[in-house]
């Protein structure tokens, strides 16, 4: 077994399902602490950052002699539910992969982070390389949000998987309900009730066509255009009764340029004249970044020009953006992210540590 495939299966065998998704998920504590002696024992200033008790996420830094510009890798610690998976906590290495719960989503990636770390420091760079190793991605993302309060970085690389492809954007997502409002009255009483499931009738067909709507706007070059989808009903009561509310839960998809309050205006539109409210609950903005910004180029050089992608789901590359750090993401290969077959093909990992180093050789600089 190879250094790397050793770190990869050790990662995997540490359970961190995320308690907000499985309340009988472990969470980081176990992983963080790991990571961070490991980190430590490959010279590696450490500390954690702990905003939620027993949550920890991981800063290393691999100090540089100043005067150059610091870049971060960022990985996530946490993972979602076993599913239906046999054995997920006990890493299978078959033809160059490695099988595990958290395999692909994303221990892979971190194992690569520490290594490229590691190597970073017995190197003299200018500037710092700092590992990001983050908790409760999977859900809130807590964790870099705290880890970005308290430290900065010149640039950074979110390590999510991108099949050795060199991502510059992502879509974002806006949740929202629209509730609409009836009178509750006896089966028997149709002078008297008001169908709010029936009203919510009218609301879902506009839905339809503001989906349509949106696939005809003007398309981003690599993210395509925003959706919308209806994801959860409920209504009503018991069967003799007219429903007083109905609430129909909605998902928004948005590329750069469309925001929450855009599409919660969108959808109040769509209920003008109806007896009906809408609220955003949740938003995460989409990203991106000009594929000739420096954090671009030097990975691009890195990995030997790759195919330069967006995707549709929402990273934690955003919020790094967002707080003027600029990102992009580069990662490995494999699959079964959230499904209950979950791998990641090791020669992909160690292509990731060299482009890491490679990178941050370019961006930190070597000291003079």
């Amino acid at each position: 077994m190879t250094e790397l495939e050793d770190l990869v299966c050790r990662l995997v065998a540490i359970e961190s399902v995320n308690p907000d998704l499985v309340p009988s998920g472990s969470g980081e504590a176990a992983i963080a602490d790991f990571v961070g002696s490991w980190l430590r024992e490959a010279g590696l200033e450490v500390t954690m950052v702990e905003p939620v008790a027993g949550r920890p996420s991981v800063v290393g830094v691999a100090r540089g002699t100043g005067g150059g510009r610091s870049l971060m890798l960022n990985a996530h610690m946490d993972t979602v539910g076993a599913g239906g998976m046999e054995a997920p906590f006990s890493p299978r290495v078959s033809d160059g992969r490695v099988y595990g719960r958290g395999a692909y989503d994303m221990k892979g990636s971190l194992a690569a982070i520490m290594l490229a770390a590691r190597d970073a420091a017995t190197m003299r760079f200018a500037g710092d390389l700092i590992v990001t190793a983050v908790a409760d991605e999977e859900v809130a993302s807590f964790g870099t949000s705290a880890v970005i309060d308290h430290i900065r970085a010149d640039a950074a690389i979110v390590t999510e998987p991108t099949e050795l492809r060199l991502c510059v954007a992502h879509k974002g997502f806006a949740w929202l309900e629209v509730e609409t409002h009836g009178v509750a009255a006896h089966g028997s009483r149709a002078d008297l009730g008001v169908d709010a499931i029936a009203g919510m009738g009218e609301v879902l067909s506009g839905l339809l066509l503001l989906d349509q709507e949106l696939h005809r706007r003007p398309r981003h070059p690599l993210l395509g255009t925003g959706s919308v989808h209806a994801s959860l009903i409920e209504g009503g009561q018991e069967m003799s009764t007219y429903p007083a509310r109905c609430v129909v839960k909605i998902e928004r998809r948005t590329v750069p340029g469309e925001t929450g309050a855009t599409s919660l205006a969108e959808i109040e539109r769509l209920l003008q004249g109806r007896n009906a409210s809408a609220r955003l609950t949740l938003e995460r903005a989409p990203s991106d970044v000009a594929p000739d910004h420096p954090v671009g180029v030097a990975l691009a050089e890195a990995a030997g020009h790759p195919e330069t992608i967006g995707v549709a789901y929402w990273m934690d590359m955003a919020l790094l953006n967002a707080a003027g750090i600029p990102t992009v993401a580069f990662g490995p290969a494999g699959a079964g992210e959230h499904a209950d077959v979950e791998w990641v093909d090791l020669a992909s990992v160690q292509r990731c540590v060299e482009v890491y180093v490679r990178a941050a050789q370019r961006l930190c600089h070597p000291a003079s």
